[in-house]
């Protein structure tokens, strides 16, 4: 039986949102599904692609939903799937980490972000795997809406590359070696 994954990327849709520090899930996705081959169409509350590797099968979801109703869309696909929720990754920016780190955790706490404050609502847990990508902090008090739908700096555009490619990196592992295995390999790199 083939083993399937579930990587959700957080963002929001439309234009106004592209390209901003907030929509790295997304682009995160994009540039997986883009190196795997793998394109995007619009289904039940997101965009979904697929791709295997070595048995096992990827589904990349971008929630349509919005961020902060990111829950409902995580949870129709987990289902419609038959997918556990130990082979759910979550993929999400995170102000509490410098630019383009990448941390991988089993679980923790929303820190305040909305996407993931809603997606612990829906399941009623927050024991699931998630990729945070260090977005920094770089905002004055009372700024942080406007910094996370902000585009990134010039100097961090040219860093994301890489670092897009990275994701995907740890993204592949988690699937394929495990949740355990990719944090030791892959956290702090």
């Amino acid at each position: 039986i083939l083993m399937k994954y579930l990587i959700v990327g957080l963002g929001n849709i439309g234009e106004d949102y592209a390209g901003t520090r907030h929509n790295i899930g997304f682009d995160i996705l994009d540039a997986l599904a883009k190196a795997s081959s793998s394109f995007f169409s619009p289904d039940r509350l997101g965009d979904i692609a697929s791709f295997k590797a070595k048995g096992k099968t990827f589904i990349l979801l971008k929630p349509s939903t919005y961020m902060n109703l990111s829950g409902k869309a995580v949870n129709y696909w987990l289902q419609k799937e038959k997918i556990d929720l130990s082979r759910c990754l979550i993929v999400t920016d995170d102000l509490s980490l410098p630019f383009g780190t990448l941390r991988m955790r089993g679980k923790g706490s929303d820190g305040g972000h909305n996407g993931l404050k809603n997606i612990n609502e829906i399941l009623g847990t927050s024991n699931y795997a998630r990729l945070r990508f260090g977005i920094g902090a770089e905002f004055s008090q009372g700024r942080q809406v406007d910094y996370v739908l902000s585009p990134w700096g010039d100097d961090e555009k040219l860093k994301l590359p890489e670092r897009l490619e990275k994701s995907g990196e740890m993204i592949t592992s988690f699937g394929l070696i495990g949740l355990e295995r990719t944090m030791n390999f892959f956290n702090g790199q």
